[in-house]
């Protein structure tokens, strides 16, 4: 029987040895990493991938996308779906910084809470995120934005990038993502007005939102944070956090890092299980991450 091949590609110097272990845990027979991989040498890689093998053996083999620029990677998969020449085709999976698992697991853990504590969906509501030029940001809006949600990026540096990127949203996945400006911490509150869920996807040990801030917005619901390094993104957000109440919130429940993260975890393992179970070639990129990450809390 044909092992099943694990080719895993990123821009970077290093390949995550998080991603590694994690593909490695989901049982793939051989990984191989490629760093400093350039956008123009996708399809020659992919290519000696595909024809190195019979049709009948291609969905044993994988093909992983790395990084710490969702674009970048949404790129080189198609590229490589362009690469293909079928019958000879292979498995594609993008998880760049683990940020679309990460998104998956916000936004479905959200979703969780919405329903069991609050009888309602993300479908109409004002959705503020924070950090919005990141790959999390990134993922979590898009998802958000095809559940129906109502969804602002915010940019630390103003709106002029956030825009871009927000247009980059509409012309791939036909979403509209409203743009704002994160640039200061008055800007970060007004961006926060109406806000029934917010999203915190900006550095590591940066507080976006204090104390007093979080309680003046009124309507909030849920916020997530997936920093784990304090102080938190948010005041009140502990790391642990899985529907306790914000201090002085009126309403609103907390979600921490870390129990994003177990949601998170638990969907990249299943993808990779997945694609090692298939019959048919899969591409996965955020969208499906969501899928079994919402599959996962439903058990």
């Amino acid at each position: 029987m044909a092992k099943t091949i694990l080719h895993m590609i990123t821009p970077l110097k290093h390949m995550s040895p998080f991603d590694v272990n994690m593909a490695a845990d989901a049982g793939y027979d051989v990984l191989a990493t490629y760093e400093a991989v350039t956008p123009e040498e996708v399809r020659g890689l992919v290519q000696d991938a595909i024809f190195s093998r019979s049709p009948n053996d291609a969905v044993k083999t994988g093909i992983f996308f790395a990084g710490k620029n969702a674009i970048a990677a949404l790129d080189m998969m198609k590229s490589a779906e362009e690469a293909f020449v079928p019958p000879f085709v292979v498995n594609l999976f993008a998880d760049p910084a683990g940020s679309f698992t990460t998104a998956a697991g916000m936004v479905a853990s959200t979703e969780a809470l919405l329903k069991t504590k609050f009888d309602t969906t993300l479908k109409g509501k004002r959705v503020v995120i924070y950090g919005g030029t990141g790959v999390v940001a990134f993922s979590s809006a898009v998802i958000a934005a095809l559940e129906g949600a109502s969804v602002v990026i915010t940019g630390y540096d103003g709106t002029k990038r956030v825009t871009a990127i927000a247009a980059d949203m509409k012309a791939r996945f036909g979403v509209d993502v409203e743009p704002a400006d994160g640039s200061s911490a008055e800007a970060n509150l007004a961006a926060a007005d109406g806000a029934e869920i917010i999203f915190s996807a900006g550095p590591a040990g940066v507080q976006i939102l204090n104390e007093e801030q979080i309680k003046s917005v009124a309507g909030l619901l849920v916020a997530a944070d997936v920093n784990a390094v304090p102080p938190p993104g948010i005041a009140g957000v502990d790391v642990m956090a899985n529907g306790e109440p914000i201090p002085g919130s009126a309403k609103g429940l907390a979600l921490g890092a870390l129990a994003i993260g177990n949601v998170k975890y638990q969907a990249q393992h299943l993808l990779f299980k997945k694609m090692i179970a298939t019959d048919t070639a899969l591409s996965l990129d955020f969208r499906h991450a969501f899928e079994e990450a919402r599959a996962f809390i439903k058990g």
